[in-house]
């Protein structure tokens, strides 16, 4: 392949001035050619063109460690302003997001001797700290609103719809505004958790059910609801665009349904830190999603490599200025 170099971009320097927002330094990051410095300025405009298509519906999903981050706050607010309309994430989002509404976690280190944390009963997440007064709040408020949930004739619920029943029930808390639960459930954005049961909440719905057998939790019913979106989406001629935050199952659930009755995402952003080459889904970049008709061979996407706490603040802030 010959290249005409008249016909390529210039490589520009990034220059600073006092007052910059975090657009003008987005626009020169395009500028500056760099590694994964462009990428981030593509994954913004990409955000941008998705979220002002009116014709488009918009996914976000993530794992659940970022909630028991600062970077909580950024998804609560992409939710609370319905700037995504559906999203998929795993069972620790709802038990960092309640823990934390009712419990702090804390500032720890990566080099903290685990031994003697798990002596004090205090986790480690990386570098932040989760006492065990946190897990013990969720599961006294929890069992309450489970009750609650029953006794108002509720049976069986997609993951959805509990997510929606649960943020119902914080009407009443001080700090609900914090909440991504509370405001999936004002906003009546669906929250779908193939894997519920991995993680706290599911323990204490598993623990509920041993005397309300009939009380179940149903994701057959997301699956449903998530084929009745794709297809609505395929008939009315309309797009579909996610923002994913790392791997496993929660992007792969996003992608997977966007491969029925679409054929793919049209605007696909996805931020990683996993290598590619072991074969994993979490480092599997969005070219390779092509292949399986995940993502379209026309749809606009980029793959940003890098820790989403440290991406994500400034990409969505870039994206508020735009919009």
């Amino acid at each position: 392949m010959e290249i005409n170099l008249d016909e390529q971009r210039v490589v520009k320097d990034i220059t600073l001035r006092h007052g910059m927002s975090v657009n003008e330094i987005t626009k020169q990051l395009f500028e500056s050619g760099g590694f994964v410095a462009k990428k981030f300025a593509i994954a913004v405009d990409i955000l941008e063109r998705m979220i002002k298509d009116k014709d488009t519906f918009k996914f976000l999903s993530f794992p659940a460690c970022i909630m028991a981050t600062g970077t909580r706050g950024i998804i609560v607010d992409l939710i609370k302003n319905k700037l995504f309309d559906a999203v998929v994430t795993t069972c620790g989002t709802l038990d960092h997001d309640l823990a934390r509404l009712w419990k702090p976690y804390y500032h720890g280190s990566f080099l903290m001797n685990d031994r003697e944390l798990h002596k004090q009963g205090i986790n480690r997440l990386g570098n932040v700290l989760v006492p065990n007064d946190s897990y013990w709040i969720v599961e006294e408020k929890l069992q309450g609103i489970f009750q609650d949930i029953y006794d108002s004739g509720k049976r069986r619920l997609a993951t959805y719809e509990l997510v929606w029943e649960i943020g119902k029930r914080l009407e009443n808390e001080e700090g609900k505004e914090n909440s991504f639960t509370y405001w999936a459930y004002k906003n009546k954005i669906p929250v779908f958790i193939p894997g519920i049961t991995d993680g706290a909440v599911g323990y204490q719905l598993w623990l509920f059910m041993q005397d309300k057998e009939d009380f179940i939790v149903d994701v057959f019913k997301d699956e449903t609801k998530l084929d009745e979106i794709m297809a609505s989406l395929a008939s009315n001629n309309k797009k579909s665009g996610a923002l994913m935050i790392g791997g496993g199952i929660s992007k792969h659930h996003t992608i997977w349904w966007n491969q029925f009755w679409k054929e793919g995402l049209d605007y696909a952003v996805y931020i990683t830190t996993a290598v590619e080459w072991d074969g994993s889904l979490s480092g599997a970049r969005m070219r390779e999603a092509v292949s399986w008709g995940k993502v379209k061979e026309d749809a606009r996407y980029v793959t940003v490599e890098g820790d989403a706490t440290v991406l994500l603040p400034f990409m969505i802030a870039s994206l508020l200025e735009r919009l």
